[in-house]
């Protein structure tokens, strides 16, 4: 990883529930990460182009902002709490910030066609008041992307070394943004075919306590070949499908019974 431009600090940085060396296996070239875009492309690409202002919460180091660059030539303004992240963000063209959503910064009141929250959702103990943050930066009409973990099944060692509290049927995460005033109008699980490699890594990481080693051995592939083979292999599915996956990505809008 090589640092991006100058960070924005609009907040303090804090310590966030994300391991520091996941940034440093997850690349655009990850199987995983490849086939997140595919899927994303599939279900919500074209709210890309019909958005005048994109954001992502939890923006990491980018791999999500330089795709859409690169695929879209769009700007997607990051939001981050993990300075650590931040001075490693790849991101060519949009701006990055150390902003917590949760201020409520009046500068982004409902600024925001499109928001995306790539696998931070689960990270979040508290569900109801960060989704109802992001509420206040969504533009009217505007649409929100969430990709989380799917399959409570599958929590592991690896879930608790990356700081996840939870993982996510369809059923909990529309409950869970019903209660903040959005509903989902579409969806899709993804990575059906990696599931038995979850279960693997469930029982091989049994017993495992360092951080770092957990980290490595549930997400590092070690190879470009195996890289490759599990990048082929997370193909062999349509999207979208609604059976089972290792991921659930889905369209919210507000709309949904906020109590």
């Amino acid at each position: 990883m090589t640092p991006a431009h100058d960070i924005t600090y609009l907040s303090a940085p804090a310590q966030v529930s994300m391991a520091d060396r996941w940034f440093a296996i997850a690349s655009i070239d990850h199987f995983w990460v490849r086939r997140r875009f595919e899927v994303f492309r599939r279900l919500a690409g074209a709210l890309i182009p019909a958005s005048r202002e994109i954001a992502e919460i939890g923006c990491g180091h980018g791999l999500l902002q330089r795709a859409i660059e690169e695929s879209y030539g769009r700007e997607v303004a990051g939001f981050d709490l993990n300075e650590f992240a931040l001075k490693h963000n790849l991101s060519c063209l949009s701006r990055i910030y150390c902003y917590d959503t949760c201020e409520k910064n009046p500068a982004f009141r409902e600024r925001f066609d499109l928001l995306l929250l790539f696998d931070v959702l689960e990270h979040i103990a508290d569900e109801g008041g960060f989704l109802s943050a992001l509420m206040f930066h969504l533009a009217p009409g505007g649409k929100l992307v969430v990709n989380v973990p799917a399959g409570q099944w599958a929590y592991s060692a690896y879930d608790h070394a990356a700081g996840h509290v939870r993982r996510y049927s369809i059923r909990s995460l529309e409950e869970a943004v019903q209660r903040s005033g959005f509903k989902v109008t579409d969806w899709t699980y993804w990575g059906f075919p990696l599931m038995p490699s979850l279960l693997l890594r469930k029982l091989w990481l049994l017993g495992r306590r360092d951080q770092d080693e957990i980290i490595s051995s549930g997400f590092d592939p070690r190879s470009r070949t195996i890289n490759a083979v599990l990048g082929l292999a997370s193909r062999c599915e349509p999207i979208p499908q609604r059976f089972l996956g290792t991921s659930l990505m889905a369209v919210l809008q507000p709309g949904g019974d906020a109590r």
